[in-house]
């Protein structure tokens, strides 16, 4: 230090503390040669601030905004501490900390891992929170005891972890506790919020601070719990399923008719139209519910495929031998031909077949 810098910080005159362009700072040490401060000097308070002398490590007096000449007569507990008795008007020495009292907004917070919950319609849920709150130094003398104590720059990064391990612990408290259904919780947002503020302002108040808003943007599932809301939805929306069963059940009947040249049109195309007016019968008259068809089949013959039979047609074909058990057939929803004695719905086809005679 130059000798300038030393005399001109032996003879102050002002104290101040203007924030720069790093605007996240919560206390700042007024630096000065040796601490020493000229009997007399001003000081400055700005808006937002609160100024605090330290004496040897005890705190002194607190400064609210305004301007001050400091004496014996504005400085009671630092004169206190000096025994000054007499009016001593030498620079003195004593650590000036200015502690920005301003509120802090747009602070982020979020679970980083699940919370789990216990709800009465799904059971046990996991869910994930975010949002915003707002702080301020609340005590300056406890802010500066419990966190600052020797920091000539203590910036908010100091102390973001802390606060956000503390909202999220009392959010999962007051989440809990609050009981109510997942299906309700974007309506009631606000009523959590009070909640977890008031568990959280107690934590805050230890080291000087205080919460003043806190907002939770959302509160998330997990995306298959997400998925499967997605799928009651729909089925609330549709309605009646059977209803809707029978729509896309005619539906797939007239997109086989169209398409004669897939397996399912093979299948399907004689029967199109007889099927797609009694299916779309049934969803116009749902008081009436016809037994269900039938399936037809194709038969395999000398290596080529026949069909499709209907019941009537493959009971005959059973009758004058060109249906046997050992018969190759297929329908739709088989992966393989198989013989037509080993399908169970087959066999009262053969039931009333008699042996063969004896030769």
């Amino acid at each position: 230090m130059s000798l300038t810098d030393k005399l001109s910080g032996e003879l102050i005159d002002i104290i101040e503390w203007t924030e720069t362009a790093q605007n996240d700072v919560l206390a700042y040490r007024f630096p000065r040669y040796q601490n020493e401060i000229k009997m007399g000097a001003k000081l400055v308070v700005r808006e937002g601030q609160n100024a605090v002398f330290v004496n040897e490590g005890q705190l002194a007096d607190v400064y609210k905004p305004g301007t001050y000449t400091l004496n014996t007569r504005n400085l009671p507990i630092l004169s206190t501490l000096k025994g000054w008795k007499y009016g001593f008007n030498s620079p003195f020495k004593a650590e000036v900390y200015f502690i920005s009292i301003k509120q802090w907004t747009d602070q982020k917070w979020g679970t980083q891992n699940p919370i789990i919950m216990r709800d009465a319609e799904f059971g046990a849920v996991r869910v994930r929170a975010f949002g915003t709150y707002a702080f301020h130094v609340a005590d300056p003398k406890v802010f500066l005891q419990q966190l600052v104590a020797t920091d000539p720059l203590f910036q908010t990064y100091e102390i973001s972890n802390q606060l956000r391990d503390t909202i999220v612990s009392r959010f999962s408290d007051a989440i809990g506790k609050a009981r109510i259904p997942i299906l309700d919780l974007a309506g009631n947002y606000a009523n959590i919020s009070k909640q977890a503020q008031d568990a959280i302002q107690p934590d805050l108040a230890t080291i000087g601070l205080a919460l003043t808003l806190f907002y939770i943007e959302n509160i998330s599932l997990p995306g298959e719990v997400e998925q499967a809301l997605d799928t009651r939805t729909k089925m609330g929306v549709l309605g009646d399923m059977n209803q809707y069963a029978r729509y896309q059940s005619a539906l797939a009947i007239d997109e086989a008719a169209r398409n004669p040249g897939g397996a399912a049109g093979a299948g399907l195309g004689i029967g199109a139209g007889i099927a797609l007016g009694q299916r779309m019968g049934n969803v116009m008259n749902p008081g009436i519910e016809p037994p269900p068809l039938p399936p037809s089949f194709f038969m395999a013959a000398n290596g080529e495929q026949t069909g499709p039979f209907d019941w009537n047609a493959l009971a005959g074909k059973a009758r004058d031998g060109s249906l046997t058990k050992d018969t190759l057939v297929w329908r739709q929803g088989m992966s393989v031909w198989t013989a037509a004695g080993a399908l169970a719905e087959l066999e009262k086809l053969f039931a009333a077949i008699p042996p063969p005679l004896p030769k």
